[in-house]
This record gives C-alpha cells, sequence and structure tokens, in this order.
C-alpha cells in the first residue's frame, strides 16, 4: 500500500508542477474580435525589444579608458582595468575600447 501512496503523491506533484508553469489562460467569447496573428506580432516585437535592451546593457563601450588601466598581451591586447577588461575596437576612425568578460581566455 505505502508503494502505491508514493506514487500517487508523484503523480499529484508532477500534476502540479506542470499546473505552475502553464501560464496565464485568456477567455474570450467568441462575439468578441480576435487576431492571433497581432498577438503574435506584438509579442515578438516585445521579445525582441528586451533583447535589444539586454544586449545594450551587457555591452559597455567607452571612448577613453580611465588612467589606471594596464595594457596586457595575450592572445589578442586588451586592457585590465581592476574588475574591468576592455578590448579596443576601431569604428569610424575612432578607436573605442568594448567591455570583455573577465573570465575569457585571454
Amino acid at each position: 500500500m505505502s508503494h502505491r501512496l508514493g506514487l500517487i503523491i508523484l503523480i499529484i506533484g508532477l500534476f502540479m508542477s506542470s499546473q505552475a508553469e502553464a501560464g496565464s489562460v485568456v477567455v474570450r467569447k467568441s462575439s468578441q474580435p480576435f487576431d492571433a496573428f497581432a498577438v503574435r506580432d506584438e509579442l515578438q516585437q516585445q521579445h525582441e525589444w528586451q533583447e535589444l535592451v539586454r544586449q545594450q546593457q551587457q555591452l559597455s563601450i567607452l571612448q577613453s579608458l580611465p588612467l589606471s588601466c594596464i595594457a596586457v598581451k595575450g592572445a589578442f591586447l586588451y586592457f585590465n582595468c581592476g574588475q574591468h577588461q576592455y578590448r579596443p575596437y576601431q569604428y569610424q576612425d575612432q578607436q573605442l575600447f568594448i567591455e570583455i568578460d573577465p573570465t575569457q581566455e585571454h
């Protein structure tokens, strides 16, 4: 009997966890107009915007480095500025510095 009870508890737990991840459900009357493609397009635009904001937050670009930075030559030249590391980047005749992940191999 205890094996059967354990199996029932496991099934109930799986059912409840799948219900928690199901998301929201919207119910509409059939008389209300609904454009599923417009909703899909809006969700896609929201996702693209969130991705752009996320990338912008991760990308740190400096036009000049702080004085405390030290040039380090490894697989490529980069500058160690305390807890931040930057790689030089040429863009439209300007020298810019893009922050790189300090855990990368240099």
